[in-house]
């Protein structure tokens, strides 16, 4: 299928920047350039940024949204000042800054067009910023990263000491397995596609797979196993995460099967978990040996063309006051690292670490965004059940011999790699199988073969639909007179994936085809357009994924079928593959579904 003080002066560097992703810059409307050099906001344009002098009793006000855990550092910068009279261009700032969560902020601006309500946006993590680029939303610049925090795992002391605290260890891999493994621990997360800290710990726990695995596909399978296992113990957010530790430090509390005894978290907020705890057991921290991911609090300017150059001028000022002395302790004071990531010894001890536990290591490359994308399609397609239903094209050129495989034929190989996918789900996916070809002998192209249900469903013979339907799959075979009727195939599949949505599920249309439409007495491709751009529906989602094999399939036409549904077009030169392509689409498709 997700940090301590600057020096004086110059405002903080952006860190960790991910490879292809572009530089960000802004031009603001007044001709001011900001522009990062080592760390440093250059003012290339002389006397635009007048900082000192009285206010003279103007007032730019600045709307600033931030993730809850920063916004309290950034609101005691804002209040200090306004009560010092901090003034930019000779006009007072007014900042006022709302706490509001990374994933929100992100949804509203990945919509366009949007009339922003803030002017700068701190969030968690530029994942979130990236997010927003990659679906062309709202513009977007960072200027610089104001704090950071490691990712590691938090463990009240008996589930610490039960993993080795402080003296041991772990790999990613090594932690999540030792942490869940028996009842003693329940290790919680917060929902990867809502939580920066839960996609970017995914991340990690993906790159240890991909080392530690003999393929590609091993690794792919451990790491859904990981995520099964954590989304039993997943929390809706960050705060939500925190809240399942438990509350005292009492027998009844500790054991408690609603509490966690460990979380995947951030350094910053086990450091606030300590600091506020009261009766309830402080946490430890174990930082994984293999490289820890990292929160980066980028400061982003949203490039919204009704931003007045006063309003420029004052966020370019209030970053500059964030990443002061005085700003940067604010920030530290709340469990904040700087900018680098240099490890506090002070902040480390409050959150609970300790030597030997690799605190001070540098953090692992951050993933890019479409490994993010893949996690997330991941995620969803394996904490979220599935609704399949497959349509396979069966007119007469799926005979045709596929060179070097010793004869056997598209059907042979295609039918083949659908049953290895079949296996790949669980009992509580619900997967169909159609067939299609002119000459079926109907008044139709198509032919249901077995209806989409719940794999685990047992007939009255106690034989699984799994079952039936691999008995499905193995009796396809090409039809001799067959056409590929490919048109109103797609449509009457469609319809019936529309009528008959689950919600709560992952819905998707897989469509198998080697050939153009051959029906001249069918639907036509504009007119198949047209209706599946009325029929899709963004709030119940239903992407095509159409899998082309072989040279003489109309990719060109697939691609137009499948653009009002969200989906995708696959060429597929190997039919034995089929099972890998289709997996890899529908956990893109999964990845832009409503989280």
């Amino acid at each position: 299928m997700g940090r301590h003080s600057l020096p004086d002066g110059p405002a903080p560097a952006r860190t960790g920047a991910r490879g292809g992703v572009r530089p960000r810059a802004l031009v603001l409307a007044t001709g001011l350039v900001l522009t990062i050099v080592a760390g440093t906001v250059v003012a290339l344009d002389n006397g635009l940024l007048p900082f000192g002098g009285p206010c003279g009793g103007d007032e730019t006000r600045l709307e600033v949204a931030a993730s809850p855990d920063i916004a309290p550092a950034i609101k005691a910068v804002a209040e200090s000042a306004r009560e010092d009279a901090t003034s930019a261009d000779g006009r007072c700032l007014d900042v006022n800054v709302t706490a509001r969560a990374a994933h929100e902020v992100a949804d509203a601006f990945g919509q366009r067009p949007v009339d922003p309500e803030f002017q700068v946006w701190i969030p968690d993590s530029s994942l979130w910023v990236d997010r927003v680029e990659a679906e062309r939303g709202t513009p977007l610049a960072t200027a610089g990263t104001l704090a950071s925090s490691p990712i590691a795992l938090g463990a009240v002391p008996g589930a610490a000491k039960s993993l080795g605290w402080p003296e041991k260890t772990h790999t990613w891999t090594d932690l999540t397995r030792a942490a869940a493994s028996g009842d003693a621990v329940h290790l919680g997360v917060a929902d990867p596609s809502r939580s920066a800290t839960g996609l970017l710990s995914l991340a990690r726990i993906s790159a240890a797979n991909h080392k530690e695995a003999p393929d590609a596909v091993a690794a792919d399978t451990r790491t859904a196993a990981t995520a099964r296992l954590l989304n039993q113990r997943v929390a809706d957010g960050d705060g939500q995460a925190m809240a399942t530790l438990p509350r005292d430090g009492s027998a009844a509390e500790q054991r408690s099967p609603r509490r966690n005894q460990a979380l995947l978290l951030s350094e910053q907020a086990a450091f606030a978990h300590n600091k506020r705890a009261k009766d309830g057991p402080d946490l430890n921290l174990l930082y994984p040996e293999d490289g820890t991911a990292r929160l980066d609090y980028p400061y982003t300017l949203v490039d919204n063309a009704e931003t007045s150059p006063e309003r420029s001028r004052a966020a370019n000022r209030f970053m500059t006051l964030l990443s002061e002395p005085a700003g940067q302790r604010e920030m530290r004071r709340l469990g904040f690292r700087d900018a680098t990531g240099e490890a506090d010894p002070k902040v480390v001890d409050a959150a609970g670490g300790r030597e030997p536990q690799p605190f001070s290591a540098a953090p692992s490359e951050p993933p890019t965004a479409k490994e993010l994308q893949a996690l997330m399609g991941m995620w969803t397609i394996t904490v979220q059940s599935s609704r399949l239903s497959t349509v396979v094209d069966a007119s007469a050129s799926m005979s045709t011999p596929v060179p070097g495989h010793g004869g056997r034929s598209r059907m042979d190989l295609a039918k083949n790699s659908l049953l290895q996918a079949l296996t790949t789900f669980t009992s509580d996916d619900e997967i169909g199988l159609w067939k299609f070809a002119t000459s079926l002998g109907g008044a139709t192209d198509y032919v249901e073969l077995s209806p989409t249900e719940r794999l685990g469903r047992r007939d009255k013979d106690g034989a699984t639909h799994r079952d039936a339907l691999a008995d499905a799959f193995r009796s396809l075979a090409p039809e001799p007179q067959g056409a590929t009727g490919l048109y109103d195939t797609t449509l009457a599949a469609y319809e019936k994936a529309r009528s008959t949505y689950a919600s709560g599920r992952f819905n998707a249309l897989v469509i198998v085809s080697d050939g153009a439409n051959d029906d001249a007495h069918g639907i036509g491709l504009d007119a198949l357009v047209s209706k599946l751009e009325k029929l899709s529906d963004p709030k119940r989602p239903v992407p095509l994924i159409a899998l082309a094999i072989g040279p003489e399939a109309d990719t060109s036409a697939l691609d137009r079928i499948v653009a009002p549904t969200g989906g995708s077009t696959h060429r597929v030169s190997d039919p034995s593959q089929i099972h890998q392509v289709m997996l890899q689409a529908i956990m893109a498709a999964g990845s832009k579904g409503p989280l």
